[in-house]
């Protein structure tokens, strides 16, 4: 139904040629299809080299990250940040052909922990500069063959795009290879309804995040995992779909991502739980299907 995937930032950061070359054998030996790839610097992991490792492993790559510190924006900037943004972006694009994957994704529009008001007509003025920023980078993809998904992150972590109604608004009119990558992390602090929200991010869904509602293994928080996905089949939606969390144990990337205490009893079996309860929600959904076409 779904290709089930991991993000390795799960484990550690950065990701580099030797996380991988340990990680991506473990991942294959528990059973997922494919990997998600940051990229918080260039150069951090070889395309051609990681294409040959997941290959070897029998995995796939789901998605290129993008990955946004501070000085990486489109939005509300000076032209030389958004060129440099928008050059880190085709780099990121470059290696999603490299490496086989079929989309970069991520929050593109200004750097994690920017956040500022807006009023109606600045929030109007934002959208129009990221539409802007955007429209060549999805030129440049579209000749590729790439999609880009934007991610809305929380009201604590932006103030740009939260929900999948801003994200849309966002980007609408540009070309349809640029839609919305999905986070059910945020979508549970930000959308009222989060699973009318995967519907309606349905017809430009690129990528899809998963964690549970306090960023651990799916299925061990409060999040209704069956409604969940039943509505991402819904939708058509036949990408891949990643647990994505992340380590304490890495100083800068458990203050990035507020990772005060264990999520898991490890950080393998937050990974190898989340995944066991996709697959077991995804069959039950399956049988249902099957079940109501037989009986019509």
């Amino acid at each position: 139904m779904f290709a089930l995937g991991v993000n390795p930032w799960v484990w550690t950061s950065p990701i580099t040629d030797e996380a991988l070359a340990g990680l991506v054998p473990r991942i294959a030996g528990w059973g997922f299809d494919c990997v998600e790839l940051p990229v918080e610097q260039l150069g951090d992991w070889s395309p051609e080299t990681t294409r040959d490792l997941l290959d070897r492993h029998g995995l796939t790559a789901a998605t290129i990250c993008a990955v946004t510190p501070p000085g990486r924006e489109l939005v509300c900037t000076d032209a030389a940040t958004v060129a440099q943004t928008q050059d880190y972006a085709r780099a990121l694009i470059d290696a999603a052909v490299a490496v086989g994957a079929p989309s970069v994704c991520g929050p593109l529009y200004a750097s994690v922990g920017r956040v500022w008001r807006m009023s109606v007509e600045d929030r109007a003025a934002c959208y129009r500069e990221l539409r802007a920023a955007l429209e060549p980078l999805a030129e440049y993809a579209g000749e590729r063959g790439i999609s880009i998904g934007i991610e809305a992150l929380n009201r604590y972590e932006t103030s740009v795009v939260n929900t999948v109604e801003q994200t849309l608004e966002a980007i609408d009119p540009l070309p349809g290879n640029v839609g919305i990558m999905l986070d059910s992390y945020h979508m549970n602090i930000e959308e009222a309804d989060p699973y009318a929200a995967v519907t309606l991010a349905g017809p430009r869904l690129v990528h899809v995040q998963v964690s549970g509602s306090h960023r651990g293994a799916p299925g061990q928080d409060h999040i209704d995992w069956t409604r969940w996905l039943g509505e991402l089949i819904g939708t058509g939606y036949t990408g891949g779909v990643c647990i994505e969390s992340f380590t304490g144990d890495n100083e800068a990337i458990a203050v990035a991502a507020a990772i005060w205490r264990p999520l898991a009893p490890s950080q393998d079996l937050l990974a190898t739980d989340g995944l066991a309860h996709l697959r077991k929600v995804l069959a039950e959904l399956a049988g249902d299907r099957s079940a109501d076409a037989d009986r019509g």
